[in-house]
């Protein structure tokens, strides 16, 4: 929370800043699909007040304070950094009574609805973090009112933008924090982060420079931006400009520049490795009709996503070097207790890996049914940021575009994905002579620092002789 001031002559007030939370795990941006209101709309605690995408799914913000809009960040389409301001709100006696007394500001605007009007109406005039937190929480985003007692006293001039007042000393635009911890660190000690410039990654404040701008003596206050200054990355270079090329231009940003700095970063990051093999999956698709007409008409059907999440559950109890993330910094190989397993669902708005969790407890019908319902939910739109992440092994069935064979590019930091290619009649030595078979290609590819190519190639073997003979399964049951 910061807090912005205007030194007018109309009544105190308090003017809170919502800055973008972090809404999960590892998630830097979003971007601005929709805004829910308008300046001069009158929102309640855990109002959604604006509609953002951010590593594939669609999330509505709720606002922490109940009072009176009195400016947004951004325009829709535009792409916010986690920590940088979505808008401000008023809160006090004068924006009670000026809302009490228009009711037409509570109308104004797509979000400014009744529920917004009936919360102010128990909330604005007292701030909602006063006494107590609003209790809507994402990741690393609390409504605490433990800060409400360190809010200045500002003036506003009724319903019209309120923009923070300009100081040549601090930084402008957004401040470049994504831990809630270091945003905490210094708020308790009162500074102000857009003084500070960060050590990390393009100038991402951590903790140790907050701790060090603490630990400052007062008189040595004037020369920290410049010591801060000599750590800070280096700016890059002005780009020449580009001559102008025939054709549209598609930006990479949301879900698609989501999708483009993940698997840049698997690309430059993980030495991989792919191997593959040809399978005989007659047995497997014929099992897979015996089983789903055993269940009957009314029960749904196995997939074939299903049974082969089931072969890979068995194998990675095989091979568990595979369900495994580098740790480089601590130069580690993390073997992980649980298969949280990925798969690749192409819906209208991209390609998304929704993770289906514990996939290794599960049994054929309990991946089914969770197949089923993510991918319902992919479709829909309504995957939250959990059910995308923490995946630890992903399974791309690239067979449903018609394709036979593809080098998958691992989902960042797992260590491995096996790909599955279409199942279609090919020529087929069986028995020792030629036939039609019902023939699939397998390709798995693997970070070569988790293993050798003997453990990957035992995988996958493992995997095509589960798909050539489903009956091998049996003796892991």
């Amino acid at each position: 929370m910061a807090i912005v001031s205007d030194a007018s002559d109309a009544s105190d007030v308090n003017c809170l800043e919502f800055k973008l939370p972090d809404l999960g795990e590892g998630l830097t941006e979003a971007e601005i699909v929709r805004w829910l209101v308008e300046i001069g709309d009158v929102v309640a605690v855990d109002q959604p007040v604006v509609e953002v995408e951010t590593a594939k799914a669609l999330v509505e913000v709720p606002c922490p304070y109940a009072g009176m809009v009195t400016a947004r960040f951004g325009e829709e389409g535009a792409e916010l950094p986690v920590g940088s301001p979505l808008l401000t709100v008023t809160v006090g006696p004068e924006v009670g009574a000026g809302a009490g007394g228009s009711s037409s500001d509570a109308d104004r605007g797509s979000g400014g609805s009744a529920a917004g009007a009936a919360g102010a109406a128990g909330s604005v005039g007292a701030p909602a973090g006063d006494d107590d937190s609003s209790g809507n929480v994402l990741v690393g985003y609390g409504t605490s009112g433990a800060v409400a007692a360190r809010r200045r006293r500002v003036r506003v001039t009724g319903g019209t933008r309120l923009d923070p007042v300009p100081s040549s000393t601090l930084r402008p635009g957004p401040v470049p924090v994504i831990s809630p911890l270091v945003r905490r660190l210094a708020r308790e000690h009162g500074l102000d982060l857009r003084g500070l410039a960060g050590s990390g990654p393009d100038g991402l404040i951590l903790r140790s420079d907050v701790e060090q701008a603490i630990r400052t003596p007062a008189a040595d206050v004037t020369d920290r931006p410049a010591r801060v200054e000599a750590g800070r990355a280096p700016e890059p270079a002005e780009a020449a400009p580009v001559a102008a090329v025939a054709g549209s231009r598609v930006p990479l940003r949301g879900m698609r520049g989501a999708v483009a700095d993940k698997l840049a970063r698997s690309r430059r990051e993980i030495p991989d490795a792919t191997c593959w093999v040809d399978a005989d999956a007659t047995a497997f698709m014929a099992a897979r009709t015996a089983m789903n007409a055993a269940a009957g008409p009314t029960v749904p059907k196995i997939s074939v996503l299903a049974l082969l999440a089931r072969v890979c559950t068995a194998a990675l109890a095989r091979f568990p070097e595979l369900n495994s993330t580098v740790d480089t910094e601590a130069r580690e190989i993390v073997r992980l207790p649980s298969v949280h397993l990925g798969f690749a669902a192409q819906t209208e708005r991209g390609l998304v890996v929704p993770v289906v969790r514990e996939a290794d407890g599960r049994t054929t019908e309990s991946l089914n049914d969770e197949f089923i319902r993510l991918t319902e939910a992919a479709r829909s739109g309504a995957l939250t940021p959990a059910e995308l992440t923490g995946g630890t092994f992903t399974l791309n069935n690239y067979g449903v575009f018609g394709v036979d064979g593809s080098t998958p590019i691992i989902n960042h930091p797992e260590a491995a994905m096996l790909g599955v290619g279409r199942i279609v009649p090919k020529p087929w030595v069986h028995e020792g002579e030629l036939a039609v078979r019902q023939v699939v290609q397998l390709s798995l590819t693997f970070d070569h620092r988790v293993c050798d190519g003997g453990t990957a190639g035992g995988f996958l073997r493992y995997v095509a002789d589960c798909v050539e003979q489903p009956a091998v399964l049996l003796r892991g049951v």
